[in-house]
């Protein structure tokens, strides 16, 4: 059994932690977090602890900590016998080069500790300073993913920065669209399906291919009246975003 210490308990942690659960070749030992109150759902699965300190040798120190903590954390282990690994899209392997062994354990997905995943389909995306390091890390990945991929980490710099796009961004166009509509009246859940949709299109064509509305159609008298409709801080956005999607297909204002 491959022994491992969690780093961290938010929302990538639990529910990392949740399908190492059912791994059979390896094992959370162990769970640190500064705050006590984090640990209450480990504590009657597992060994926890508040003090660096008190972290016992394991053979993977899992680190699903805010990017701004990884390098801070690196110059606090005593035990430096272990693979150590962070779970960070925008962190570098290097961070972690005064360790032997060390890499990259990245789940390309967006958590919420109230919202359950699925494991088995979610990307995890691997690195490490040697072969036999990577062949753990993809022995791992493949007890909880069908989905592996050997990343280097400026591919995975662009992978982050692709996945803010797609994720984080359209994330805010939701907030943005379901304000329109409770300002109106209106409820949100109209919009479920098309939400569903639009996303569930690009997996049979490409984002270009899918891209439909009045951007696209050069509608000008849509394009104005929806303008109407909207704050300043709204109209700023849609405006961006109409003349982008124009300038890809060829078309202008």
């Amino acid at each position: 059994m491959i022994s491992i210490v969690l780093f961290g308990t938010g929302n990538l942690a639990t529910h990392l932690f949740k399908a190492l659960l059912k791994a059979e070749k390896f094992k959370v030992v162990q769970v640190y977090n500064h705050k006590p109150e984090s640990l209450d759902f480990f504590k009657e699965k597992t060994n926890t602890t508040t003090n660096l300190a008190e972290v016992v040798p394991a053979d993977i120190y899992l680190v699903a900590l805010k990017d701004d903590v990884i390098p801070v954390l690196a110059k606090k282990l005593i035990y430096k016998n272990a693979l150590v690994v962070h779970t960070s899209g925008a962190t570098p392997m290097s961070v972690y080069s005064n360790f032997e062994k060390f890499g990259v354990f990245y789940p390309l997905q967006t958590f919420s500790k109230n919202k359950t995943v699925d494991f088995k389909n979610i990307p995890i995306c691997i690195e490490a300073n040697n072969e036999v390091d990577l062949q753990i890390l993809e022995q791992l990945a493949l007890e909880i993913t069908i989905k592996v991929y050997k990343i280097s980490s400026e591919q995975r710099k662009v992978l982050h920065v692709a996945a803010v796009f797609v994720s984080n961004f359209v994330n805010y166009l939701y907030t943005e669209g379901q304000e329109i509509c409770t300002r109106n009246k209106i409820p949100f859940e109209i919009l479920h399906p098309l939400i569903l949709e639009t996303a569930s299109k690009i997996i049979d064509l490409s984002p270009k291919e899918a891209q439909t509305g009045p951007a696209k159609r050069n509608d000008l008298e849509v394009i104005n009246s929806h303008l109407e409709l909207l704050n300043e801080e709204q109209q700023k956005i849609y405006k961006i975003l109409t003349g982008s999607i124009q300038n890809l297909h060829g078309k202008e204002l």
